[in-house]
């Protein structure tokens, strides 16, 4: 087996006892605090005086407790050395939230996990100017998870709160707002990245961007704009894809082809995935992210692709890219002299997919002469038992004559009733056939690949529950390509008219590419079938699904 990754910088700091957000503000520097009871103790600064004492600790007043805290504890100062004095909004116990290990978002409770208390403090550090930078000095002897906001824009990925951090402020595009250290920056800060997955029948071009990039180039409504309400949005796409769709041009095998889109949306980026934002939602302007997806159809698999960047943020030296096959991904810098993403075929061993050849159903004539072979070898069977009994010669090697052909026609012919192994050949054989049509684009050839393995009014649900099932509902439509299927069970039952029923189950797996990443996926089905002789081939004609599962749930 071959297993593929993703590298992630994985700390605990989204598990630490105590969880610190820092928004910062026109205004003001608000810090959200969760503290665990096992910190408690650390916080003495902030703890309301009831609970000071029950901790045992000394009976000095909260205010006066605070002061030394703001100023010696959680300290925040500006770049010119300004000490920001904060004070208490909020003290409240609430449950913890839950948060998920890799990505640090917050996540539903488990049935499995107790309901835990912790101490809510909200503190606020007022502004009298737009500071150029913030020091942000944590002398707390307790380990502190920490995630930034500026404007909307997440700063950093959860990391540990330690020492003196520096804090680089950019009021007119918070997403350019940067730690100085650079452990602290976050994984997604390129303003523009792209993509080119290359697989057989079709080459894909992904661009992530920020709106915000392209309102240089093209008016997209931003201009004043600080939320982008949901009513706007789709406005908005459909101007970006007409001003991408004439940008980064691809060229396969030398030769410049246009794209189609095939989708565009606004995008939530975590460390663990990607995911479209559906229903809309008021999105900031500064921390707004769309995807768009362009299509070149192909046949085969080319030898050549390159993807030449054109459009340059003014503040972007370098923009991350990949070129992705069935080998994994490659990632990449372009840079303004270095700008053309290429990728070449040195895949050693391409899988292309193709039909299966199933065996062919037993014709009439056919059928009627396997009926025949069985009623000579009876016959051959009665002369045998003749010729023995009566000790004639003649008719003793007539019979062994007559059961020589009936052997070698049930043998060699073609016998109208498929033995198990027979029938479940022809099942995984139909079922793979099945999901390789999906690997055109185009619905009519995928209608008529189909329509090979299927027969009837059941062609419109396969095409219709087949493409659902490959389908990625949180990624836009993305669809899994289908990389085997292997037939787990079948039991096959002989029906009217050389057809038979079988209960089967199945797995499916494949894998789907999307904003820079490869996921594998598997489903598992039970279902019953029943497949019949048409025109010269097996096809199904029903199908009741009895069960499907997904069978990686960890995935995306």
């Amino acid at each position: 087996m071959t297993a593929r990754a993703d590298a992630f910088v994985r700390t605990q700091a989204m598990l630490a006892t105590t969880i610190a957000e820092i928004f910062v503000e026109p205004e003001r520097v608000r810090v959200e605090l969760e503290i665990g009871a096992g910190d408690l103790a650390t916080f003495a600064g902030v703890l309301p005086d009831a609970l000071h004492a029950r901790l045992g600790l000394d009976d000095t007043p909260l205010a006066e407790r605070a002061a030394g805290f703001f100023a010696e504890t959680l300290v925040l100062r500006t770049g010119d050395g300004v000490l920001l004095r904060g004070g208490i909004e909020a003290i409240e116990g609430r449950e913890r939230l839950r948060r998920d290990d890799i990505s640090g978002e917050v996540r539903p409770r488990r049935d499995d996990e107790a309901e835990e208390q912790v101490l809510f403090v909200a503190l606020s550090y007022p502004l009298a100017t737009r500071p150029a930078e913030l020091s942000i000095e944590s002398r707390l002897g307790a380990s502190v998870g920490f995630v930034a906001y500026h404007g909307g824009v997440a700063v950093n990925d959860f990391r540990y709160l330690t020492g003196r951090q520096r804090l680089q402020l950019d009021w007119d595009d918070p997403w350019y707002t940067r730690f100085e250290s650079r452990s602290l920056r976050r994984q997604y800060d390129a303003p523009m990245s792209g993509f080119l997955y290359v697989e057989p029948y079709e080459v894909r071009k992904e661009i992530v961007t920020r709106p915000l990039e392209l309102q240089r180039w093209v008016d997209l409504g931003l201009e004043g704009v600080a939320v982008i309400p949901p009513d706007a949005q789709e406005e908005l796409l459909r101007r970006a894809a007409a001003f991408l769709r004439e940008h980064h041009q691809v060229e396969i095998d030398g030769r410049a082809v246009p794209g189609e889109l095939a989708r565009i949306h606004f995008l939530e980026r975590t460390l663990r995935t990607s995911r479209v934002i559906d229903p809309p939602e008021p999105l900031d302007v500064h921390a707004a992210v769309l995807g768009a997806i362009f299509v070149y159809p192909t046949e085969g698999l080319p030898e050549r692709v390159t993807l030449d960047w054109d459009l340059w943020p003014e503040r972007a030296e370098r923009i991350p890219a990949a070129t992705v096959d069935q080998a994994g991904s490659l990632p990449i810098y372009l840079e303004r002299d270095w700008r053309v993403l290429e990728w070449q075929n040195f895949l050693q061993r391409p899988v292309l997919p193709t039909l299966r050849a199933i065996e062919r159903p037993a014709s009439a004539v056919e059928r009627v002469a396997g009926g025949a072979a069985w009623l000579l070898l009876l016959a051959a069977a009665g002369l045998a038992a003749l010729g023995a009994v009566r000790r004639r010669r003649g008719v003793l090697w007539w019979g062994v004559g007559c059961g020589l052909v009936a052997t070698l026609g049930l043998v060699f012919g073609s016998p109208s009733r498929l033995s198990s192994e027979r029938s479940a050949a022809v099942v995984e054989g139909l079922l793979h056939n099945v999901y390789r049509a999906f690997d055109y684009r185009d619905d009519e050839r995928i209608y008529d690949t189909l329509a090979e393995s299927v027969a009837g009014d059941l062609l419109e649900q396969i095409f219709l529950e087949t493409r659902r099932g490959l389908e990625l509902q949180s990624q836009g439509g993305a669809r899994a390509k289908v990389q085997d299927v292997t037939l787990v069970s079948l039991d096959a039952t002989p029906a009217a008219d050389g057809a038979f029923t079988a209960r089967t189950a199945w797995r499916v797996r494949g894998s789907v590419g999307h904003w820079g990443h490869v996921h594998q996926r598997e489903n598992a089905y039970r279902a019953a079938l029943r497949v019949a002789p048409i025109d010269g081939r097996w096809r199904l004609t029903e199908v009741e699904i009895l069960e499907e599962e997904r069978v990686d749930p960890g995935a995306p």
